[in-house]
């Protein structure tokens, strides 16, 4: 705010000083007017230099200076060369104006190539000093797991949003078919998420390519112009954006490489879910989403059973894993460790009967009436 209220005042000084002082005898109003236009020019150059790193404005400067030495020179061969007169003047005046501009303009562009780090003192923090911005797309912010990479605090640098992709999530949001409704309103609370993330700094964008239709082209385009990148789960987007040299962030490719590494020949347990494609086959899913195909699985549909892994196979969409079920090894396992009831022994009845224990020989009736 004190910024806002500086540069006002300078304004107005500026369009003061022009009302006073009348330049070129122009009349007092239209001095104040000119006064005011060239306060906010600058400004708005002020503004703009603001944005610039140290080391371009180092090279813009070191730019310039070499590009008024060099006009100074040429100036040198056009007053030797022709005589005093309004074309000379012109000559030098434009040949300082044109040296110094492509001066400062070469200058800045190659002034990311200066260490200044290596001069150590007030230049030693520079090398830090510039930003990491990551473009968030489309589909990426309706995915939704951007948000929980966030609040995990693995997304550095400064996230952005231009404003044509929240164009095109509140054309979602109001489309007529529920479902992509659904999709547009779920990226909008999405982004109220985002900016709520304490550990992860939001910007929303206004610049836009009006010659570029493609909202796919018009992120690949703010990407190059602020050397950041570009964070998606499109497969297309994101083969397009490296055949362009711009780095890409896949959400997909990181949820596979943090899947668990399952080799041939362990043992797993999953529940059988639906039949497969070819004959005799089942299909289960593991917790993070991972297909696994299942022979000889077909009848265990809506059991839980361990299967053995043959192979896995990894594709850029995803990764499948497949499996056997072996109903023999089943079967042992299940038997395992049970064991086969007691036989009992029948009563002895007749001669048939085992031989009995002289020692337990049961007391006749004669015995008994002696006693």
């Amino acid at each position: 705010m004190d910024f806002v209220f500086i540069r006002l005042l300078f304004v107005i000084i500026v369009g003061v000083v022009c009302f006073l002082i009348r330049p070129f005898n122009l009349p007092s109003s239209l001095a104040a007017a000119v006064g005011l236009l060239i306060g906010i020019a600058i400004v708005v150059f002020e503004w703009r230099l603001r944005a610039m790193s140290l080391k371009r404005l180092i090279g813009a400067a070191i730019g310039s200076v070499l590009g008024i030495v060099g006009a100074y020179l040429f100036a040198l061969v056009i007053r030797n060369s022709i005589s005093p007169s309004p074309t000379q003047s012109f000559l030098q005046i434009m040949v300082m104006m044109i040296m110094a501009y492509v001066g400062l303009a070469v200058g800045a562009s190659k002034g990311d190539l200066l260490n200044l780090a290596a001069l150590g003192g007030i230049f030693g923090g520079e090398k830090s000093g510039k930003k990491s911005y990551k473009i968030l797309d489309t589909s990426v912010i309706i995915d939704g797991r951007i948000a929980d990479i966030a609040e995990t605090g693995f997304l550095d640098g400064l996230i952005v949003i231009p404003q044509f992709v929240l164009r095109e999530l509140q054309l979602v949001a109001d489309s007529a078919d529920s479902l992509k409704r659904n999709r547009g309103r779920r990226g909008l609370d999405i982004l109220q998420r985002l900016q709520k993330t304490a550990s992860v700094q939001i910007q929303i964008v206004e610049d836009d390519f009006p010659s570029v239709r493609e909202v796919d082209m018009k992120l690949i385009e703010l990407a190059k112009l602020y050397e950041g990148k570009i964070i998606t789960n499109d497969f297309n987007l994101n083969k397009v954006a490296q055949l362009q040299g711009v780095p890409v962030l896949n959400i997909n490719e990181l949820a596979n490489s943090l899947k668990p590494i399952v080799l041939p020949g362990e043992v797993m347990r999953v529940f059988i879910l639906k039949e497969g494609k070819e004959y005799n086959q089942g299909v289960a899913y593991l917790d993070d989403g991972t297909m696994v195909v299942i022979d000889n699985a077909r009848k265990m549909i809506g059991k839980t059973i361990d299967i053995s892994v043959t192979s896995v196979l990894q594709t850029t969409a995803g990764k499948m894993i497949f499996g056997k079920w072996d109903e023999r090894t089943t079967g042992r396992h299940d038997t395992k460790g049970v064991l086969p009831p007691p036989v009992v022994a029948p009563p002895a009845t007749g001669t048939s009967g085992p031989p009995s224990d002289p020692a337990k020989k049961p007391t006749s009736v004669a015995d008994r009436a002696a006693d």
